[in-house]
Parts: structure tokens; sequence; C-alpha cells
């Protein structure tokens, strides 16, 4: 009873370890099982009589040999987390609105990091219902997503945040056109070519949708063909390269792209600007709002505009800071979603 009690220790201890201890350490106790199966085996084939005394020390010796192993693990799993250090805080982005640019992902992992204690991985996704799902299904801890998305699952995510663009927690969605088109609304562009950036995006997708709904058509019915690029930067290039006649686009990313790249927005024009939006939110999930981890999160976030690090990570992200914002920034947005469902 004491040896099998020694091998559920020794179990539970190696199971609790990372895959590489665990590995060395099982290795260590299948070397030390076959050979004393070993030594067993050389006793039975050389004629050795077993006697009462010769079992009592078989007995004992493997029994010292998996409390051995036991104690041995015991110290592992009792510091596992001193070894190991706290998991990563994921935090969630999308080349959707923030493109894969190495110095702004490093500046903003870096702040909030400083800002939390601990270290952040920022976890990219190639589309906001993917992010969505992450964030739902526990993958990731928080994320900056779209007011669009946010809305979707409104019940069960909750505000982090809202940066703030030009003094206001607001921006934009732009209708563009190549430089020379001489389209000046949106009722010029039946029967062209059209870029969206994504289906959950507001700026990219939404807001011309809901448009249109409000005249009874769809994008697929208005348009002759419709792209999605899964990047606002990559909708101003399509536009730009004459991939189609226009797009769909993040006014903040649009504005952004013409102090960055001032060649590529110059092929462009803005022929529509939609009514002021609430801002692009960082959120978490409603039923994790109060864990430790996600409430240094949104203090970090919010405090971003008082470090050097936080700050520089703001300047190269065009933003002013991140304020705690409310639900009625997206009141527009959701008047818009009632548009397409026709609700």
């Amino acid at each position: 009873a004491f040896a099998k009690a020694a091998v559920v220790v020794s179990s539970i201890a190696i199971c609790a370890l990372s895959k590489p201890l665990r590995f060395r350490i099982s290795s260590i106790y299948d070397f030390i099982r076959h050979r004393t199966s070993k030594f067993v085996a050389l006793e039975i084939v050389g004629g050795a009589r077993e006697t009462r005394s010769g079992r009592k020390r078989m007995k004992s010796r493997r029994r010292a040999l998996l409390m051995g192993l036991a104690a041995a693990a015991a110290p592992f799993v009792v510091t596992r987390g001193w070894a190991q250090g706290p998991a990563p805080f994921r935090f969630a982005l999308t080349p959707v609105f923030l493109d894969n640019d190495a110095a702004v992902i490093s500046a903003l992992r870096a702040a909030l990091a400083e800002g939390m204690g601990q270290d952040i991985e920022l976890v990219q996704r190639r589309t906001y219902q993917e992010i969505s799902g992450a964030l739902l299904d526990g993958s990731v801890d928080a994320a900056w997503t779209c007011g669009y998305p946010y809305l979707q699952h409104k019940t069960e995510l909750s505000l982090l945040g809202v940066p703030v663009w030009r003094g206001r927690p607001l921006y934009q969605s732009y209708l563009i056109v190549a430089k020379d088109d001489p389209a000046t609304a949106l009722s010029d562009l039946r029967g062209g070519t059209h870029a969206f950036s994504d289906p959950d995006s507001n700026s990219g997708f939404l807001v011309t949708a809901s448009d249109l709904a409000r005249d009874g058509q769809t994008p697929d019915q208005f348009f002759s063909r419709v792209i999605f690029t899964y990047g606002h930067r990559n909708v101003v290039r399509s536009v730009a390269g004459g991939l189609t006649r226009s797009g769909s686009v993040d006014g903040y990313v649009w504005e952004a792209l013409s102090s960055a790249e001032p060649d590529l927005t110059a092929r462009t024009k803005v022929i529509v600007r939609s009514e002021w939006l609430g801002f692009p939110p960082m959120v978490a999930r409603a039923d994790r709002m109060d864990e430790p981890s996600v409430m240094a999160c949104k203090a970090a976030l919010l405090g971003l505009s008082a470090t050097a690090q936080g700050t520089e990570a703001l300047k190269l992200l065009s933003l002013d800071a991140i304020e705690p914002g409310e639900d009625a920034l997206f009141d527009g947005i959701a008047a818009r979603m009632a548009v397409l469902t026709g609700g």
C-alpha cells in the first residue's frame, strides 16, 4: 500500500512539472525501473532461490526507489510557480486595424509590461472574428478590437479603455477612390469593384453596407465585385494600385498613413466621411473584469500617457491617450447595425 501511494504521489508530482522537466524525470524513472527489472531477471535466470528475506529486500529496494522519485519530484510541485513564473498576459491584436509594424508592436508590448509588472504576449489574429473567438474561449485575456464586434458580443464583453485620437475617443469611416476618379458620392460607384477590410469592421464594412441597406441594396448587388483585404492599409493599397475602384477604410488609419506613407495616400482621395463614431476599444470578457491581471491591464492602458514608454507607444500609434470610455460612444454603430439587420 505504501509503494502504491508513493507511485501516486510521484505520478502527480511528475505530471505537474513543465514538459522538459517531466520528460527528464520520466526518463530517469524508466532507466532505473529497467535496470532494476534486468537485475531481478538475472537473479531468476541464474537460478537464485528467492527466500522470504530476499523478497523483503527486493520490496524494500522498490519502496526506496519510489520514495526517492516522489521526494525528488515533490519540490518541483511546491516551487512550480517560482520555477516557471506566471504565464504571460495575452493581449490580442489584428492587422485589420493595426498593421504588422514591428516598432509599434514592440513599443506597445514594453509599455504594457511596464505598467502591469509582468510579461505581455501580443497575439495577432487575421480577422475580428478570430479575435472575438479567442476572447470568448479564454485563449487570450484582452484585445484591441472594433466597436462592431464589441457590440455583437456586448453581453459577454466589457470595456477596458477607448483610445483618444485628436482629442476625442471618436473616428470616422472614409469612402475612398483613386485620385483622378470623378466620383463624388457612393451612388457614383455603382457597378464598380470595391474593397472592404473585414466583414466585422465598422469603418471597413458596416458603414458602407448600412448606407446601401437604407436604399434596399446589398454590397454584392450594388458593386460588380467585392473583396476583403483584412487590413485597412491593404484597402488603401487596393485603391491606389487600381485593383479596385473604391474602398471603405478606417479614417484614423488613412490619416496616419498620410503622415507615414504620403506617397500611398496621395494616390487616393476621400469622397465621403461618415459621422463620428466610437473609436475601436480595448476589451476583456465581462466575467473576468475582477481578475487581478485584467484589472492591472486596464490600469496600465489608462496610465499609458503618464509614463515615458507609454507616451512613446501612443506617439507611434498617433494617439493622445486611453480613457475609460462608455457604451454610449457606440450608439451610432448600434444604430447602423439595426439598419443592416432591418431592426
